[in-house]
């Protein structure tokens, strides 16, 4: 095992694990750090085979573990999280070093982070990483920011671990200063909920008007998969809609709760777009209702059926979609 690590990762959850065991993969020698010492030393004991590990158990044995110019990576939750671990680390490193935040920071908040860092010398590099946790272990689309000073020593890094384009040129580049990288990053996320309005919108039609189960939506969506609307969306959407719930037999769409939250970079990009003068609708409508929850908004009676499952409904609340329909006659 070698004495200096390449490149460290803090925050071990599983994108921040699977980060660490990409650069390993790819022949770096990765420090590895967590606020849980336990979750360093499994990752090292269940995945020490797929490369070289530092394990640290402190802050100062993390920075200790990495080479200069050092590159730390930030896998943490965006907001407050980021910031604490930002001001535990930031007084053990020197002018030169820097400090790449993974996680879906507010580009405003990444901004001030470099601006606060730049002063100290310290490059912060706000980076989207995109492709959730399999695209972080076998390759993700990287939009980092920061300085070019900073790209010069961290960019061969993510493009060797990057997704690669079909010509093979990786899915990484320098997208520009400061908050740049984190303002793609949410622009990126955006338009994902408009695909999946859209997505939506397309199985409405097919159910409601058309007539088409899950299962033979599913099929619908697999054909379009292999054309010209191949992507990851519509391949995860076949897979739902094709799985039955075990306890009840029905398709797992009518039975899963109709209600879905999201992380905030939809909404970002509304109102960055609505400041900016920018029309979005296509991100508006999916943003707005992400947040909605809960029990369906139609006047519930008795007798009042699921359009789905044609199950009796409760008052306000469907007990598969979430929505109503008035009672069929007798």
């Amino acid at each position: 095992m070698t004495d200096s690590a390449q490149i460290g990762v803090t925050g071990l959850a599983v994108m921040g694990r699977n980060l660490a065991r990409n650069f390993a993969r790819n022949g770096f020698t990765v420090a590895l750090h967590n606020r849980t010492a336990a979750r360093t030393h499994a990752l090292v004991e269940e995945f020490g085979g797929e490369g070289e590990f530092i394990a640290a158990e402190t802050a100062k044995e993390f920075v200790a573990a990495l080479e200069r110019p050092r590159r730390l990576v930030v896998m943490v939750k965006a907001g407050e999280p980021t910031d604490a671990v930002i001001q535990e680390f930031a007084p053990l490193l020197e002018p030169g070093d820097m400090i790449i935040d993974g996680g879906n920071a507010h580009f405003a908040d990444t901004r001030r982070r470099e601006r606060e860092l730049r002063e100290r010398g310290i490059h912060f590099v706000g980076t989207g990483i995109s492709g959730g946790e399999e695209g972080a272990l076998h390759g993700p689309s990287i939009m980092p920011g920061g300085s070019p000073e900073s790209y010069e020593s961290l960019g061969p890094m993510l493009e060797k671990i990057s997704a690669k384009a079909a010509d093979g040129a990786p899915c990484v580049t320098h997208v520009g200063p400061d908050g740049a990288g984190h303002f793609v990053k949410m622009v990126h996320n955006g338009i994902e909920y408009a695909d999946m309005q859209l997505i939506g919108e397309a199985y409405q039609l097919l159910r409601d008007v058309g007539g088409y189960s899950p299962a033979e939506i599913a099929d619908i969506f697999r054909t379009w998969n292999t054309g010209r609307l191949d992507s990851y969306l519509i391949e995860i959407t076949a897979e739902v809609l094709s799985h039955v719930d075990a306890a009840t037999g029905e398709p797992f769409v009518d039975v899963v709760v109709d209600q879905a939250e999201q992380k905030g970079t939809g909404r970002w990009t509304v109102q960055i777009a609505l400041d900016l003068g920018v029309p979005v609708s296509g991100i508006a409508e999916p943003s707005r209702r992400a947040p909605a929850a809960g029990p369906c908004r139609s006047r519930w009676t008795s007798g009042c059926r699921c359009r789905a499952s044609r199950r009796p409904c409760s008052p306000g609340r469907c007990p598969a979609t979430r929505r109503c329909v008035r009672p069929r006659a007798a």
